[in-house]
This record gives structure tokens, sequence and C-alpha cells, in this order.
């Protein structure tokens, strides 16, 4: 059991995952709120949930990407993010621009920034946490 929670901590701690798997998000949504959707896309039969789920992940990804970095720094910039998406949405025929999105987008930010249990405990790596202590 030790060793099963070693391994879930260094997958935990391995950023460049996570940095990876924040830009492929970035570039996913980004696409998908673009797009003119001539062929089905699995999604949620609401757009707002769609919003929500989305900002959730690029949250969290933030939170195990950059660990150190202060959610003063990266909720605004996510929001931003949101607020780009629906300002280029706006230009396009075939999309429209939403302050509802937004606040969606935003909700998202507020759920992915929620207490985790467990986190700050598996943040803060010290010389108890060797895979070799007793």
């Amino acid at each position: 059991m030790a060793t099963l929670k070693h391994q879930l901590t260094t997958l935990l701690h391995f950023r460049p995952l996570w940095r990876f798997a924040f830009l492929i998000s970035v570039v996913a949504i980004g696409f998908l709120a673009t797009t003119s959707s001539s062929y089905p896309i699995p999604s949620a039969p609401s757009d707002k949930v769609n919003h929500l789920i989305a900002f959730i992940e690029l949250t969290i990804l933030t939170r195990l990407a950059w660990p150190e970095l202060r959610s003063i720094w990266y909720a605004p910039a996510l929001l931003a993010f949101g607020l780009g998406i629906e300002i280029v949405q706006a230009t396009l025929p075939y999309r429209d621009f939403s302050l509802a999105d937004v606040a969606a987008d935003g909700a998202g930010i507020l759920v992915g920034l929620m207490p985790w249990p467990g986190l700050r405990k598996v943040a803060r790596r010290d010389l108890r946490d060797s895979p070799k202590s007793v």
C-alpha cells in the first residue's frame, strides 16, 4: 500500500504531465468553442454545464501544474480566457456572446479552487515521505 501511495504522490508531483494536459485542454476547449459543430460532439445538454466542467478541469490542471502559484494570479487569467472565447464567438456567425457563459466559467473556477482533502499534506514533502523510511 505504501508503494501505491508513493506512486500516486509521484504522479501528483509530475508537473510536466499536468502542464502538457493543461496545454492540450486549452487547445481542445478553444477548438470546441469556435467550431461550427457540423459533426456530433459529446457534451452536456446545457452549454453552461459544458463551461462549468471545462473550467473546473482547467483550474484543477493549473493547480497540479503550478502548485506554487497563488490563485490570485491564475484565476483571473482563466476567467480572461473564458471572456476571450466569448469575444471570439461574438465574431463568428454561428456562435453568440454570452455573459452567462462567462459566469459559468467563473463558477467552474470557484469549484476548482475548493479545498482538496490532503492536498496541503501531499504538497509538502519531507524525509518521512521517502519510500525507504521506516
